[in-house]
């Protein structure tokens, strides 16, 4: 007998699953790390399903390191591998001036949803992204990471190749998204060329797919 599909999630199950892929791709110093108890108990509210699962295996996986571990781990993964980038226009525009644009555009969308970009990071950083699409504009914030399936599918792919704990966080980020996943760089830059599926994200909600 086959297992039972995953349920689908509704509207507050999307927003804790991005709230919690925000948490847990911060830079792991203490305040971060004192919320994931927080975060375990909120994702126990969550339908099973992949999603849930992979954020619970990342924080499992956390488990043996200590926070001096996972600080060095972080910036080793994230600061010095360039294919692990978590800006989202990067993998976009690159190092060029339509990147400014894009970071600009980004701006508009969160004030529109009453957020005001705030703190060090850009407003294309992934865990600022998650945020919002959490705590925003959810409509909106999925169809913002849908726009930028490629790049999180290929990072994704790299921190998967180094071995790194975050990837099952993008795994689930990835899952609430429509379309497989690529299995390969290739399929993934091929998802670059040709864009991301066009269906509506998870919810069967008139305004689902935000403001364009």
């Amino acid at each position: 007998m086959s297992a039972p599909a995953p349920a689908r999630l509704d509207e507050q199950a999307h927003a804790t699953v991005l709230q919690a892929a925000s948490v847990c791709l911060r830079y792991p110093d203490r305040d971060v790390l004192d919320l994931l108890p927080l975060v375990r108990a909120a994702l126990h509210t969550v339908p099973a399903g992949p999603a849930r699962e992979r954020l619970l295996a990342f924080l499992d996986a956390l488990g043996p390191r200590t926070p001096h571990e996972l600080a060095e781990l972080y910036v080793a993964v994230f600061d010095r591998r360039r294919r692990c980038c978590l800006d989202l226009t990067w993998w976009t525009d690159g190092e060029t001036r339509r990147r400014g644009s894009s970071l600009a555009g980004l701006k508009d969308r969160y004030r529109a949803a009453g957020m005001e970009p705030t703190g060090s990071e850009l407003p294309d950083h992934l865990p600022a992204v998650l945020e919002y699409a959490a705590t925003g504009d959810l409509a909106d914030g999925l169809a913002l990471l849908q726009e930028h399936r490629a790049g999180l599918e290929l990072l994704r792919l790299a921190l998967l190749e180094a071995d790194a704990p975050w990837a099952a966080v993008l795994e689930a980020v990835c899952a609430v998204l429509p379309g497989p996943s690529p299995t390969d760089v290739a399929a993934a830059k091929a998802l670059a060329r040709s864009g991301p599926p066009r269906e509506q994200v998870g919810l069967d909600l008139a305004p689902f797919g935000g403001r364009r």
